[in-house]
């Protein structure tokens, strides 16, 4: 990877086509961790990944389970492939000669990822879970009168992705769709250091030479292991993440300041175990999303897509 220039335009075209596939095949599953992380104790509707999805499959139609894919199938392009071509760009930038990469230097490159992959992340899960945790809240609402003001149960409309932009445009400006920032960031650039070197050196070990490239299954594998790994390990931040993003609550349920409040409310009131809430789902997101992406982006679907393309004689 380092020997040779990268081309940029194939490496977000890769991630932009594996970004697609990937949320298309694991996104209810996406849906049932936000709303398990956002249970509180005395309004807990669902108690388990399954019951969630049988739940809303019963309450809002088998589409229920999409609520919010549009949002994510239209920003999860730009955002994959800022994720995997800064990546690259930056092993490419710290290598030295053409030599292998030093463990620090990966993370290095790792973080550098993670950090540039946030102008695009951190809107796209505000909208998301707004409408992912929409139904979640109306099931609350009608199951659960004791959750909400003493007037009685209120009737939810669920909003639309253009309704909840222009809302938090008006109210808060460009900050209102940041909501969330550091915590994203402390998210993803931790997951950005443990994913990327620990799947370059999965990957490397399933080369059958020391130049070729590792068979696509073995991409695949690395993917799995390193996606999952990862989105274990940054999981009680990602409950942060979702609880401060999340701006419709039942009555009884907390609301937070900021990273520091938010940590002090879910310790004194859940308890350490609540930090682990839709680990197993975030794994089982994760770990095909980025072992399909791996897939995609050594099969090189962009440079294939850009050699029909025609050239520039200059």
């Amino acid at each position: 990877m380092a020997d040779k220039q990268i081309s940029l335009p194939a490496k977000l075209i890769n991630g932009g086509i594996a970004g697609l596939i990937g949320v298309t095949c694991v996104f209810p599953i996406d849906l049932a961790k936000t709303r398990l992380q956002n249970q509180q104790n005395g309004s807990r509707l669902y108690t388990s990944m399954s019951d969630c999805l049988i739940k809303t499959i019963r309450s809002e139609g088998y589409f229920g389970m999409y609520r919010g894919a549009a949002v994510n199938l239209t920003l999860v392009t730009p955002e994959k492939a800022i994720k995997l071509a800064a990546n690259d760009f930056f092993r490419f930038h710290l290598s030295k000669d053409g030599q292998k990469l030093t463990l620090f230097r990966e993370m290095l490159a790792g973080c550098g990822a993670g950090t540039c992959q946030v102008i695009v992340t951190t809107p796209m899960e505000m909208l998301k879970i707004q409408l992912q945790d929409a139904g979640r809240i109306a099931a609350q609402r009608k199951l659960m009168p004791q959750a909400v003001s003493p007037g009685g149960p209120v009737e939810v409309k669920s909003p639309t992705a253009m309704q909840i932009t222009r809302d938090l445009l008006r109210q808060k400006g460009i900050a209102g769709l940041y909501k969330g920032l550091g915590a994203t960031l402390l998210r993803d650039v931790p997951f950005s250091i443990i994913y990327f070197p620990l799947f370059a050196n999965l990957n490397n070990l399933g080369k059958k030479g020391a130049e070729g490239p590792a068979p696509f299954y073995v991409s695949f594998i690395s993917g799995c292991v390193a996606g999952s790994t990862a989105a274990v390990a940054v999981n009680p931040v990602d409950v942060i993440k979702t609880r401060l993003q999340s701006l419709t609550r039942g009555s009884q349920e907390d609301t937070y300041s900021g990273v520091t409040d938010c940590i002090r409310k879910i310790l004194h009131n859940e308890g350490p175990a609540a930090f682990l809430k839709g680990a197993y789902c975030r794994a089982l997101v994760i770990a095909p999303l980025f072992g399909i992406a791996q897939v995609v982006y050594f099969l090189g679907m962009g440079e294939f897509i850009l050699s029909f393309l025609p050239k520039r004689s200059d």
